[in-house]
């Protein structure tokens, strides 16, 4: 069965060479039929090895199925030739900066992606929907896929839903509520078909190695400190990417227009919980260099360190039926063993962006 309606024919995916964008892409490609336009600027975060795995093992029919467009969207003349060649039936909107530490020390470049692209994408997709025939412009869908970050911090109790106002705390959340808010205003007063959905943190293969999991795997690997920001009781809702995979793609195909989905894997857990159950992993697999957990080691806090998120997906499981299908812990396994035989890429990717795996953001030598 395709992962997509087969109305939709023509999809263009923006961030299509990123974590969770190149995961979107692998699947419309094995599940689909659809042609599939991969929108990335290729920044120090992009890859396309996952994506060029999928299509050596699917031939060359996917392959032609997939059109990389190497934009920035903060270009909007690049922009609308990108929709333009794409002639999308949907849009998923995944490009953006991620990195609430690399926000800190450059918050100008996430205003520029996550602002000023996501406006030009919306000028884009409003243009090309206007000028689509009656038929088509029904079916038409624009998703813009976000982060619990938005709503700001949880204290001990309680969850994020889609009507928990926002409240962003780093200028990486601030940036993606704007971007929230030009999307449903985009809606309202053009009428752009837009569904957004808002996700708790990501986790699994092929995410590039500065995220909280993958530099705890590595770190631990080389045999070096392990980060552990202040306490290390700040709380995460963490969501297998795969899951996510399965929940955007049931909002895209039937989603209610102009309505917010939250998505939470179910499984809040303490940033020490999670490092510590990584160094448990590592102590099965390299057994010579246990315990993995001597090497945690505490550090100064993040800027406006966000204290804990929690997600309430009661909407998107009442209305669409959607469920994780990976428990944290499983999920976890999957990720670990993956990086450790795929340590090569790892090297390769950040060797390409010139990063080491220190810590970044200059905001954590201020008092």
């Amino acid at each position: 069965m395709s992962c997509v309606p087969a109305s939709v024919q023509r999809v263009l995916v923006t961030g299509g060479a990123g974590f969770i964008g190149g995961a979107v892409v692998r699947r419309l490609l094995t599940d689909s039929q659809a042609q599939v336009f991969n929108l990335d600027k290729l920044g120090y975060a992009s890859d396309l090895s996952s994506i060029e795995a999928v299509l050596k093992d699917l031939g060359p029919d996917a392959a032609e199925r997939h059109v990389p467009q190497q934009v920035d969207l903060v270009d909007p003349v690049a922009t609308a030739a990108a929709v333009q060649q794409a002639d999308p039936d949907l849009v998923l909107h995944l490009a953006a900066e991620s990195h609430v530490d690399r926000s800190i020390d450059g918050p100008s470049a996430f205003l520029d992606s996550n602002v000023s692209g996501t406006f030009s994408l919306l000028q884009a997709c409003l243009a090309h929907w206007e000028a689509l025939p009656q038929e088509r412009q029904q079916a038409f869908r624009f998703q813009h896929i976000s982060t619990d970050e938005v709503f700001g911090s949880l204290g001990a109790t309680g969850r994020f839903s889609e009507t928990t106002p926002y409240d962003p705390r780093s200028p990486y959340s601030a940036s993606k509520a704007a971007s929230d808010h030009l999307v449903s205003a985009w809606h309202h007063t053009y009428g752009l078909p837009v569904l957004l959905t808002n996700c708790s943190n990501n986790f699994g293969p092929w995410q590039f190695p500065e995220k909280l999991i993958p530099v705890v795997i590595l770190k631990a690997l080389a045999g070096e400190p392990i980060p552990l920001y202040g306490d290390g009781a700040n709380v995460r809702d963490w969501l297998f990417v795969d899951d996510h995979v399965d929940a955007l793609l049931l909002v895209a195909s039937q989603g209610q227009i102009g309505r917010s989905y939250c998505v939470g894997g179910h499984g809040e857990r303490s940033n020490r919980e999670v490092v510590e159950t990584i160094c448990a992993l590592l102590d099965q697999a390299c057994p010579s260099a246990a315990p993995h957990a001597d090497l945690i080691t505490l550090v100064k806090d993040r800027p406006g360190h966000d204290r804990r998120y929690a997600i309430d997906p009661s909407r998107i499981t009442t209305e669409l039926g959607w469920q994780p299908r990976h428990r944290f812990e499983q999920g976890l396994e999957a990720t670990v063993r993956w990086y450790l035989e795929h340590q090569h890429w790892c090297s390769t990717v950040r060797s390409r962006a010139g990063y080491g795996g220190e810590r970044i953001g200059s905001g954590f030598q201020r008092p």
